[in-house]
């Protein structure tokens, strides 16, 4: 794993620590070799965290399919503490109080507890996973499913928020989106966030690693809220946004910054966060001020690949408009060479100008080439 990776990675893990995941998978699914060892790998970074984990495995009457859930306990017994992991077996009612007593003593002696859902069960698995989740109130569910992520139009839908899951769940309309066999799983992930889940995760079991580590990740993630609050930064967020923007160089979204550079737009930075109970930046930028020419520049706006399209871009440079006129500045300006973040711009009511336009000490130092790729963009505020 690169550098980047492993920033990526330790930040997920900061943001399951002391926390419970339920993770559901299909024991068939357990049977290649290769399947197995990415689960263990992703556990046993899990368990070491101290990030509990209850998973729960279909067995659904396969012979043998008791053989790869002793392997994998085995497996994982090193990283709980040395002791022994004894599967439960989940009753036909999930919610019974002496079952819910068992889970809780497991988890008490030991960070990981193993359920089996056995054969010709009187609910389906995710319906006992998502009770399960709703009763005992799971940080995030993760369901495990061979089909992966919920598409539209052949491309991955990375984000649903409660409002696109109602709207998909109408009659009909999963249908007509090509989605009607995954309705149950729909229905089913709706009610654990209807029930008191933060979050629900969807993807395959190949992509687990890189759907809990990753801003990308590799499924949809489904919250209920769509609430999004922007502020100003604090100092304990910075490590977090410096990554946020050696990530956006390394996709040449930003420009390379020195780290006085980095440290200004930290001092002046905004981060956007949805109220999902996921943790971490939806989206960033500053506002910096020039203030012999009563003015500011956006600077570094930046949307984590998850939650591009979301309206994050928005609701941030709307924010900075607002900031803008509470402190007195006659206009704003922006200088982008991505035609995404140019269109943004324009949409606020920014206007493409010469770089005269702007403060000249904007440019004292720039980079030559870069000023004559790059558009400037100005709005004047009230």
């Amino acid at each position: 794993m690169s550098g980047h990776g492993r920033a990526e990675k330790e930040f997920y893990l900061r943001e399951f620590r002391g926390k419970s995941l339920l993770v559901a998978v299909r024991a068939i699914d357990l049977e290649a070799r290769a399947a197995t060892d990415s689960l263990v790998a992703v556990l046993r970074d899990l368990l070491a965290n101290t990030t509990r984990v209850l998973l729960c495995v279909d067995i659904g009457g396969a012979e043998g399919a008791n053989q790869p859930v002793t392997e994998l306990c085995n497996r994982l017994a090193p990283t709980v503490w040395g002791a022994q992991v004894s599967p439960l077996v989940c009753p036909p009612d999930p919610n019974q109080g002496a079952f819910l007593g068992q889970v809780w003593a497991a988890l008490r002696l030991s960070p990981l507890c193993v359920s089996l859902w056995p054969a010709h069960p009187t609910i389906s698995f995710l319906q006992c996973v998502q009770q399960l989740a709703v009763r005992l109130k799971v940080y995030k569910l993760v369901l495990l499913d061979p089909a992966g992520a919920i598409t539209a139009d052949g491309g991955r839908l990375s984000f649903i928020n409660g409002a696109v899951l109602q709207e998909i769940l109408r009659p009909g309309e999963a249908e007509w989106a090509g989605l009607g066999s995954r309705r149950p799983l729909l229905h089913t992930i709706h009610a654990a966030l209807t029930g008191g889940v933060s979050s629900v995760a969807l993807c395959p079991l190949a992509g687990l690693e890189q759907e809990l580590f990753t801003y990308e990740g590799s499924g949809t993630l489904f919250t209920l809220s769509e609430y999004c609050r922007v502020e100003r930064l604090g100092i304990d967020d910075f490590d977090e946004v410096e990554q946020l923007l050696q990530r956006g160089e390394r996709e040449g979204y930003l420009k390379a910054r020195t780290e006085p550079e980095i440290g200004q737009l930290l001092l002046h930075g905004y981060g956007a966060k949805l109220g999902i109970g996921t943790g971490g930046l939806a989206g960033f930028c500053a506002l910096l001020p020039y203030p012999s020419a009563q003015a500011g520049e956006v600077a570094g706006l930046y949307t984590v690949t998850r939650f591009q399209g979301e309206g994050i871009g928005g609701r941030l440079i709307a924010t900075m408009i607002a900031e803008g006129e509470r402190a007195g500045m006659r206009y704003l300006f922006a200088c982008t060479g991505q035609e995404g973040a140019q269109r943004l711009f324009e949409r606020y009511g920014f206007r493409r100008v010469p770089p005269e336009a702007v403060p000249a000490e904007k440019w004292d130092g720039y980079e030559p080439g870069r000023k004559q790729r790059i558009a400037v963009y100005r709005r004047e505020l009230a």
